[in-house]
């Protein structure tokens, strides 16, 4: 069992765990199923609770392995998704560009970020279907571009139809963490050095000093 363990992790170098989250039916089954599988379909998917799926990607020399949690929007639903936020390191906003209160309700979302996920998640925000017609179009790019510069995030307009910035998005995110990972990795090791160097500066009577002398 332990050798399978072991084999398993060699596969990738950092583990990632994304969560889609927004209104139903702005098409976050979709962009995850353009994304895990590169496919699509015009049915309307409804996601009962929550449902993941896996890719690993190469990025910047490193394998990532991102396991993205694709959550339901309805109500009914809200107290089964609030419990993966606590887990996540990324989270993915989602409305529809054609549907002026899938956007509206963003920063209800992002209340729910701020209640229940860590306070470090990365997040970024998307306005899917942006392939349709601009009659159709309710939510101008310059409004979501506006607010996620309010949040201080990054944003993408996305079609799962045409997987326009589908990739984009997940690599963005997925960037983000990692370097935020590998800084929080390299923070630990000058404090590591910092201490080797006090209990040198104890001089040799100390007694750390003299708890080494003993053990060897």
């Amino acid at each position: 069992m332990a050798a399978t363990g072991a084999r398993g992790r060699s596969d990738y170098d950092h583990l990632i765990k994304l969560l889609l989250i927004g209104d139903s039916g702005v098409g976050k089954s979709c962009l995850l199923l353009r994304f895990s599988d590169d496919s699509f379909t015009t049915s309307f998917i409804t996601t009962i609770g929550i449902d993941f799926k896996i890719r690993t990607v190469e990025l910047d020399g490193k394998r990532i392995k991102l396991q993205i949690w694709d959550t339901a929007g309805q109500e009914r639903f809200r107290t089964i998704t609030t419990a993966y936020y606590r887990g996540a390191m990324g989270i993915i906003l989602v409305y529809d560009v054609t549907d002026e209160s899938s956007f509206n309700n963003i920063r209800n979302w992002i209340r729910n970020i701020e209640q229940h996920a860590s306070e470090n998640v990365n997040k970024i925000l998307v306005g899917n279907k942006a392939d349709m017609d601009d009659s159709k179009r309710a939510v101008p790019t310059a409004w979501g571009q506006s607010l996620a510069d309010e949040f201080g995030i990054k944003f993408f307009e996305t079609s799962a139809k045409t997987n326009m910035n589908v990739e984009e998005v997940f690599f963005n995110i997925g960037r983000d963490i990692k370097k935020r990972l590998e800084e929080s990795d390299t923070k630990v090791e000058p404090n590591t050095i910092k201490l080797n160097k006090a209990d040198q500066a104890k001089g040799p009577d100390s007694p750390a000093q003299k708890s080494t002398c003993c053990s060897s």
